[in-house]
């Protein structure tokens, strides 16, 4: 048995692992510009820091350059993040004049202003060089600044960014999973009301489920309605075939029955001889009903997953019509075929064997001795008809009408029964409507020939590609 699972903890499941997965690389990606932020930040009060000691860089009456630190440069730099701050003034560049002298200059560029991540008395720094000229009057000295501070600062703001936007991220996906789930919970209803209508049936109840259901479920309930058809419609076929056995079966099974005791009670050996010739009857009658009611399992079968194929219907006709040969001379019967050499139709080769093999043992069972039964096959532009016609006694108008509208098992309100001696007819009848009705075609019924007998005909589509 497969166990249960939860479509809505798989939902939030999936949901949730989806989320993290986004949320992991949103943050890697806030990480990278926390960093890039607190480092933009840092620069600028760098270069801020670096520009107010440039311009506290003087000449003296010697010629030589001094400078004034301002502290409060400095004090802008540190944080309570107990940042560490080094600087150093080269003036002339390259000629040490105050701070730390072992703080590396950077090398000047283009624009004067140089940046640099690196280590210094073992503290992570970030430094800034920036280089100005000041003038003696007769020339330009250029000097540098280079003031560094250690990253602790930066490192804190990257961290506040980060966790900020963890919070935020965790609180999006507590509140998107609160509403999924409830989402989920109202989306799943519809399917918890067609659970409930279903469970509310009887065991019996095979009609189409209809339930207000969203258009994603609707495939779910077509499915159950097919299902439920075909269920329907196989448990009909089971229906259908015990009621025609017990049916059929009933009557031939009583007769032998019947003579049997009689055979016993009899007191003449022709009184004997005529009880059981009445008993072989009904053997062979009994016979007969279980052939039918077998081909009726194999239609039944073969409803509605029937493979048409092409079928040459002379070269059945000629073999079923040579086969009945020596049952219709022991009855008295002249059987022959019409028809061309070949005629191709769409059908299935059994079930059409079947089908000809009812009409022909009912033409030769009911036509009477003496009387004449052909099997016929004729072409025409839009399809191949197949007919078997004798000149027998046939069936009624009422009767051809009756045996129209019966459909297999019971027997039809309104419509008069079947007498005994005819059963067998109208049951094979209906055995080969059966059939007909899977190739897509329609048993036709009406007098034979100058009015006498009985004419069955059935229309078959022609075989694709066939002229």
């Amino acid at each position: 048995m497969m166990s249960a699972y939860s479509l809505r903890r798989r939902l939030l499941l999936w949901l949730f692992v989806a989320t993290a997965v986004i949320g992991l690389l949103a943050l890697a990606d806030t990480w990278r510009e926390a960093l890039r932020t607190a480092q933009s930040v840092s620069d600028r009060v760098l270069v801020g820091s670096a520009l107010a000691i440039a311009e506290r860089v003087t000449v003296d009456e010697t010629g030589a350059l001094e400078v004034d630190i301002p502290y409060s440069s400095l004090e802008m730099l540190t944080s309570t993040a107990q940042d560490k701050v080094f600087y150093r003034v080269d003036g002339p560049v390259g000629t040490f004049l105050t701070g730390y002298a072992d703080l590396a200059v950077l090398p000047p560029t283009l624009a004067g202003l140089a940046f640099s991540d690196g280590r210094y008395r073992d503290v992570s720094i970030r430094s800034a060089t920036l280089v100005r000229e000041v003038s003696t009057g007769e020339r330009s000295i250029a000097f540098s600044v280079t003031v560094a501070e250690s990253t602790l600062a930066r490192a804190a703001l990257a961290k506040a960014i980060l966790v900020r936007s963890t919070i935020r991220l965790a609180v999006l996906i507590l509140g998107v999973a609160c509403i999924v789930w409830l989402a989920v919970t109202l989306a799943l209803r519809p399917l918890d009301r067609l659970g409930a209508i279903i469970a509310e049936r009887s065991p019996d109840d095979l009609r189409p489920v209809t339930a207000d259901v969203p258009q994603e479920v609707s495939t779910l309930v077509q499915a159950i309605n097919s299902f439920m058809a075909r269920l329907d419609t196989a448990l009909d076929a089971l229906r259908n075939f015990t009621g025609n056995a017990s049916h059929q079966l009933r009557t031939p099974l009583a007769v032998v029955r019947t003579q049997l005791a009689l055979i016993d009670r009899s007191e003449t050996p022709q009184q004997m001889a005529a009880s059981t010739a009445k008993a072989q009857t009904a053997l062979e009658r009994a016979e007969r009903v279980l052939a039918q009611l077998l081909v009726l399992a194999r239609v039944d079968a073969a409803t509605g997953v029937v493979a048409l194929q092409s079928v040459n219907i002379v070269t059945i006709a000629k073999e079923l019509t040579a086969e009945m040969v020596p049952l219709a001379l022991q009855r008295e019967v002249d059987l022959g075929f019409e028809g061309p050499d070949e005629a191709n139709a769409m059908a299935e080769p059994v079930l059409i064997a079947e089908l000809l093999n009812n009409l022909l043992g009912n033409a030769i069972a009911y036509a009477g001795h003496g009387a004449v039964v052909t099997v016929r096959v004729k072409e025409y532009p839009d399809g191949v008809v197949l007919e078997v016609e004798d000149n027998g006694p046939g069936l009624s108008a009422s009767q051809i009408a009756q045996a129209r509208r019966r459909r297999r098992g019971p027997p039809v309100q309104g419509l008069a029964p079947i007498k005994d001696h005819e059963a067998g007819y109208g049951f094979g009848l209906a055995i080969t409507a059966e059939i007909a009705a899977l190739f897509g075609a329609e048993i036709q019924l009406q007098t034979g020939s100058d009015g006498r007998g009985l004419l069955a005909s059935i229309t078959l589509r022609r075989a694709v590609g066939v002229v």
